[in-house]
């Protein structure tokens, strides 16, 4: 027998439960912890430090932070992203300034030293 379009028959999915979000939100979150997550004795807390202090060579070269920009310049980048992500846009033109920056200093000192000579 040929499977078709027409001569296939698919059952309709069960519908999804019911959640009764209001009983969720009103049980306590569990007080005791289970043994994938023992609780941490006073030793054991006190001895806990930032992972970066623990791993300093563990980094992703990249820091998170708050920045204000214009409207029009935001909306611009969004549209030139496309799928990439428009932060990553940003990130490479700042750091083709900072580039562009480094060589036009490069280039006024060559002109001073010519200068001087």
């Amino acid at each position: 027998m040929i499977v078709s379009k027409g001569n296939l028959k698919l059952k309709a999915p069960d519908p999804a439960p019911e959640i009764d979000w209001a009983a969720v939100d009103a049980k306590p979150l569990a007080d005791a912890p289970d043994e994938d997550s023992p609780e941490l004795t006073a030793v054991q807390r006190k001895e806990l430090r930032p992972l970066g202090e623990v791993l300093p060579g563990l980094t992703t070269g990249k820091t998170r932070i708050t920045i204000m920009l214009d409207d029009a310049v935001l909306a611009a980048y969004k549209a030139r992203a496309g799928g990439r992500g428009y932060q990553t846009l940003i990130n490479e033109a700042l750091r083709r300034a900072l580039e562009a920056d480094a060589i036009k200093e490069a280039l006024r000192q060559v002109i001073r030293e010519e200068r001087a000579a």
